[in-house]
Protein backbone atom coordinates (compact mmCIF):
# COMPACT_ATOMS: atom_id res chain seq x y z
CA UNK A 1 0.00 0.00 0.00
CA UNK A 2 2.64 2.49 0.27
CA UNK A 3 4.05 1.91 -2.46
CA UNK A 4 1.31 2.87 -4.37
CA UNK A 5 0.63 5.69 -2.08
CA UNK A 6 4.75 6.68 -3.16
CA UNK A 7 3.80 6.19 -6.82
CA UNK A 8 1.16 8.56 -6.63
CA UNK A 9 2.70 11.12 -5.31
CA UNK A 10 5.71 10.75 -7.73
CA UNK A 11 2.77 10.84 -10.40
CA UNK A 12 0.90 13.94 -8.81
CA UNK A 13 3.86 15.95 -8.42
CA UNK A 14 4.99 14.88 -11.80
CA UNK A 15 1.80 16.55 -13.02
CA UNK A 16 2.23 19.78 -11.07
CA UNK A 17 5.90 19.88 -12.61
CA UNK A 18 4.73 19.60 -16.12
CA UNK A 19 2.00 22.27 -16.17
CA UNK A 20 4.78 24.69 -14.65
CA UNK A 21 7.07 23.60 -17.30
CA UNK A 22 4.96 23.82 -20.24
CA UNK A 23 3.08 26.91 -19.23
CA UNK A 24 3.92 29.89 -21.32
CA UNK A 25 3.96 32.52 -18.11
CA UNK A 26 4.19 31.79 -14.57
CA UNK A 27 1.30 29.81 -13.13
CA UNK A 28 -0.98 30.81 -9.35
CA UNK A 29 -1.04 28.14 -6.97
CA UNK A 30 -4.80 28.49 -7.65
CA UNK A 31 -4.51 27.82 -11.24
CA UNK A 32 -1.88 24.00 -10.42
CA UNK A 33 -4.78 22.96 -8.11
CA UNK A 34 -7.84 23.35 -10.76
CA UNK A 35 -5.84 22.34 -13.50
CA UNK A 36 -4.49 19.40 -11.73
CA UNK A 37 -7.62 18.51 -9.95
CA UNK A 38 -5.55 18.05 -6.70
CA UNK A 39 -6.80 19.04 -3.14
CA UNK A 40 -5.05 22.70 -2.41
CA UNK A 41 -2.99 20.79 0.76
CA UNK A 42 -1.77 18.39 -1.70
CA UNK A 43 -0.67 20.91 -4.04
CA UNK A 44 0.72 22.83 -1.95
CA UNK A 45 2.99 20.20 0.20
CA UNK A 46 4.05 18.89 -3.28
CA UNK A 47 5.21 22.22 -4.52
CA UNK A 48 6.85 22.68 -1.44
CA UNK A 49 8.64 19.50 -2.04
CA UNK A 50 9.61 20.59 -5.66
CA UNK A 51 10.43 23.70 -4.82
CA UNK A 52 13.36 22.16 -2.06
CA UNK A 53 14.63 20.36 -4.47
CA UNK A 54 15.19 22.86 -7.25
CA UNK A 55 12.76 21.91 -9.33
CA UNK A 56 10.63 24.73 -9.32
CA UNK A 57 10.75 28.58 -8.34
CA UNK A 58 8.69 31.63 -7.53
CA UNK A 59 8.44 35.13 -8.72
CA UNK A 60 7.83 38.11 -6.76
CA UNK A 61 4.37 37.54 -6.76
CA UNK A 62 4.75 33.80 -5.80
CA UNK A 63 4.03 32.23 -8.95
CA UNK A 64 5.59 28.93 -9.92
CA UNK A 65 8.14 28.80 -12.65
CA UNK A 66 10.80 26.14 -13.54
CA UNK A 67 13.38 26.04 -10.98
CA UNK A 68 17.07 26.31 -10.86
CA UNK A 69 17.92 23.08 -11.93
CA UNK A 70 16.24 23.36 -15.41
CA UNK A 71 18.25 26.41 -15.86
CA UNK A 72 21.44 25.03 -15.14
CA UNK A 73 20.97 22.30 -17.46
CA UNK A 74 20.07 25.12 -20.07
CA UNK A 75 22.65 26.49 -19.35
CA UNK A 76 24.85 23.81 -20.26
CA UNK A 77 24.38 24.46 -23.91
CA UNK A 78 25.85 28.08 -23.64
CA UNK A 79 22.09 29.43 -24.12
CA UNK A 80 21.31 32.88 -23.64
CA UNK A 81 18.31 33.56 -24.52
CA UNK A 82 16.80 33.31 -20.95
CA UNK A 83 19.48 35.13 -19.27
CA UNK A 84 17.66 38.48 -18.62
CA UNK A 85 14.65 36.59 -17.61
CA UNK A 86 16.43 34.94 -15.22
CA UNK A 87 18.50 37.23 -13.75
CA UNK A 88 15.66 39.90 -13.52
CA UNK A 89 14.95 39.28 -9.59
CA UNK A 90 18.33 39.99 -8.77
CA UNK A 91 19.08 43.22 -10.66
CA UNK A 92 15.87 44.45 -8.68
CA UNK A 93 16.97 43.77 -5.46
CA UNK A 94 20.36 45.20 -6.00
CA UNK A 95 18.20 48.00 -7.22
CA UNK A 96 15.96 48.48 -4.06
CA UNK A 97 19.21 47.99 -1.57
CA UNK A 98 21.21 51.10 -3.50
CA UNK A 99 18.89 53.38 -5.38
CA UNK A 100 21.16 52.96 -8.44
CA UNK A 101 21.09 52.03 -11.73
CA UNK A 102 21.32 48.68 -12.66
CA UNK A 103 23.00 46.71 -15.26
CA UNK A 104 23.78 43.44 -17.22
CA UNK A 105 26.49 43.02 -19.74
CA UNK A 106 27.49 40.79 -22.09
CA UNK A 107 30.34 40.92 -24.32
CA UNK A 108 29.80 41.91 -28.18
CA UNK A 109 31.96 42.41 -30.98
CA UNK A 110 34.97 43.34 -29.00
CA UNK A 111 32.33 46.14 -26.89
CA UNK A 112 29.98 45.49 -23.38
CA UNK A 113 26.53 45.07 -24.42
CA UNK A 114 23.97 46.05 -22.18
CA UNK A 115 20.72 44.06 -22.02
CA UNK A 116 18.80 44.58 -18.66
CA UNK A 117 18.46 47.39 -16.69
CA UNK A 118 16.42 48.42 -13.75
CA UNK A 119 16.39 52.40 -13.21
CA UNK A 120 17.68 54.37 -10.49
CA UNK A 121 15.28 55.60 -7.83
CA UNK A 122 16.58 59.33 -8.25
CA UNK A 123 16.08 61.78 -11.05
CA UNK A 124 19.43 62.31 -11.62
CA UNK A 125 21.55 58.91 -13.19
CA UNK A 126 18.11 57.73 -14.85
CA UNK A 127 20.53 56.71 -18.06
CA UNK A 128 18.87 53.86 -20.79
CA UNK A 129 22.03 51.64 -21.12
CA UNK A 130 20.06 48.84 -22.55
CA UNK A 131 21.06 48.41 -26.21
CA UNK A 132 23.90 50.68 -26.20
CA UNK A 133 27.57 49.47 -26.48
CA UNK A 134 30.54 51.02 -24.53
CA UNK A 135 34.03 50.14 -24.57
CA UNK A 136 36.11 47.57 -22.51
CA UNK A 137 38.42 49.17 -21.09
CA UNK A 138 36.55 51.88 -19.70
CA UNK A 139 33.79 50.31 -18.41
CA UNK A 140 33.11 47.99 -15.00
CA UNK A 141 31.25 45.86 -16.77
CA UNK A 142 33.90 45.65 -19.35
CA UNK A 143 36.93 45.28 -16.89
CA UNK A 144 35.03 42.42 -15.31
CA UNK A 145 34.50 40.75 -18.36
CA UNK A 146 38.21 41.51 -19.57
CA UNK A 147 39.62 40.44 -16.08
CA UNK A 148 38.12 36.48 -15.76
CA UNK A 149 38.78 35.93 -19.98
CA UNK A 150 35.52 36.14 -20.69
CA UNK A 151 36.08 38.66 -23.44
CA UNK A 152 39.24 40.33 -25.28
CA UNK A 153 40.33 43.62 -26.16
CA UNK A 154 40.13 44.59 -30.11
CA UNK A 155 43.06 45.36 -31.96
CA UNK A 156 43.26 48.73 -31.39
CA UNK A 157 43.92 51.95 -29.11
CA UNK A 158 42.27 52.22 -25.91
CA UNK A 159 40.00 55.05 -26.48
CA UNK A 160 40.51 58.32 -24.28
CA UNK A 161 36.65 58.93 -23.21
CA UNK A 162 37.75 60.95 -20.02
CA UNK A 163 40.87 62.82 -18.49
CA UNK A 164 40.49 59.46 -16.07
CA UNK A 165 40.34 56.85 -18.95
CA UNK A 166 43.19 53.82 -18.48
CA UNK A 167 44.74 54.48 -22.43
CA UNK A 168 47.75 51.73 -21.87
CA UNK A 169 47.84 48.35 -21.58
CA UNK A 170 50.10 47.90 -19.02
CA UNK A 171 47.60 50.09 -16.62
CA UNK A 172 44.92 48.40 -17.76
CA UNK A 173 46.77 44.55 -17.15
CA UNK A 174 47.51 46.08 -13.16
CA UNK A 175 44.02 47.28 -12.99
CA UNK A 176 42.59 44.03 -13.97
CA UNK A 177 45.04 42.20 -11.44
CA UNK A 178 42.96 44.23 -8.94
CA UNK A 179 39.57 42.84 -10.11
CA UNK A 180 40.72 39.23 -9.89
CA UNK A 181 42.36 40.22 -6.30
CA UNK A 182 38.90 41.97 -4.95
CA UNK A 183 36.47 39.86 -7.16
CA UNK A 184 34.98 43.41 -8.53
CA UNK A 185 35.61 46.18 -10.97
CA UNK A 186 35.61 49.88 -10.49
CA UNK A 187 35.23 52.54 -12.75
CA UNK A 188 35.85 56.47 -11.51
CA UNK A 189 34.87 59.03 -14.61
CA UNK A 190 36.62 56.96 -16.60
CA UNK A 191 33.69 56.17 -19.20
CA UNK A 192 31.94 59.60 -18.84
CA UNK A 193 32.32 62.35 -16.56
CA UNK A 194 30.73 62.23 -13.32
CA UNK A 195 29.99 58.50 -13.61
CA UNK A 196 31.11 56.02 -11.31
CA UNK A 197 29.86 52.42 -11.24
CA UNK A 198 31.39 49.25 -9.69
CA UNK A 199 30.73 45.42 -11.27
CA UNK A 200 30.97 41.63 -10.54
CA UNK A 201 31.57 38.80 -12.55
CA UNK A 202 28.52 36.18 -13.53
CA UNK A 203 29.65 32.64 -13.76
CA UNK A 204 28.11 30.01 -15.68
CA UNK A 205 28.18 25.92 -14.60
CA UNK A 206 31.58 25.48 -15.60
CA UNK A 207 32.91 28.56 -13.88
CA UNK A 208 33.73 30.71 -16.55
CA UNK A 209 32.12 33.88 -16.29
CA UNK A 210 29.16 34.77 -18.93
CA UNK A 211 27.97 38.29 -17.95
CA UNK A 212 28.87 41.08 -15.26
CA UNK A 213 26.15 42.96 -12.82
CA UNK A 214 27.04 46.92 -12.11
CA UNK A 215 25.90 49.04 -9.63
CA UNK A 216 26.39 52.63 -11.52
CA UNK A 217 25.79 56.40 -10.23
CA UNK A 218 27.17 60.30 -10.00
CA UNK A 219 30.28 60.45 -8.11
CA UNK A 220 28.46 62.77 -5.95
CA UNK A 221 26.48 59.48 -4.31
CA UNK A 222 29.04 56.75 -5.34
CA UNK A 223 31.36 58.30 -3.28
CA UNK A 224 34.72 56.49 -2.25
CA UNK A 225 34.20 55.69 1.52
CA UNK A 226 30.60 54.03 0.46
CA UNK A 227 31.85 52.02 -2.81
CA UNK A 228 33.48 48.93 -1.15
CA UNK A 229 29.88 48.46 0.59
CA UNK A 230 28.01 48.42 -2.81
CA UNK A 231 30.54 46.31 -4.45
CA UNK A 232 29.79 43.98 -2.03
CA UNK A 233 25.85 43.65 -2.40
CA UNK A 234 26.67 43.78 -6.27
CA UNK A 235 28.84 40.67 -6.19
CA UNK A 236 26.88 38.94 -3.33
CA UNK A 237 23.54 39.44 -5.93
CA UNK A 238 25.66 38.17 -8.77
CA UNK A 239 27.49 35.11 -6.82
CA UNK A 240 23.28 34.34 -6.14
CA UNK A 241 22.88 34.67 -9.93
CA UNK A 242 25.81 32.82 -10.72
CA UNK A 243 24.49 29.73 -8.11
CA UNK A 244 21.22 29.44 -10.49
CA UNK A 245 23.55 29.13 -13.66
CA UNK A 246 24.69 26.49 -12.32
CA UNK A 247 28.07 27.82 -10.99
CA UNK A 248 29.80 25.74 -8.86
CA UNK A 249 33.19 27.41 -6.86
CA UNK A 250 35.46 24.59 -7.46
CA UNK A 251 34.85 24.53 -11.49
CA UNK A 252 35.23 28.32 -11.06
CA UNK A 253 38.92 28.15 -8.63
CA UNK A 254 40.16 25.85 -11.65
CA UNK A 255 38.99 27.80 -14.26
CA UNK A 256 40.78 31.04 -12.55
CA UNK A 257 44.02 29.00 -12.66
CA UNK A 258 43.51 27.81 -16.09
CA UNK A 259 43.94 31.69 -16.92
Amino acid sequence: MSNQNGTQAVDRAARLLAEVVHSADPMTFTELSSITGLAKSTTSRLLLALERNGLVRRDDHGRFLPGEMFVSFAWRGGAEAGLVAVAQPFLERLGKATGETINLGVSSNGMVEQIAQVNSTYLIGGTNWVGMSVPLHCSALGKVLLAYGATQLPPSQLERRTGKTITTEAALAADLAGVRACGYAVTDEELEPGLVAVAAPIYGYDGSVVAALSVSGPASRMARDGLAAVASRCAEEAAGLSAVLGYRQRAARQNRKAG
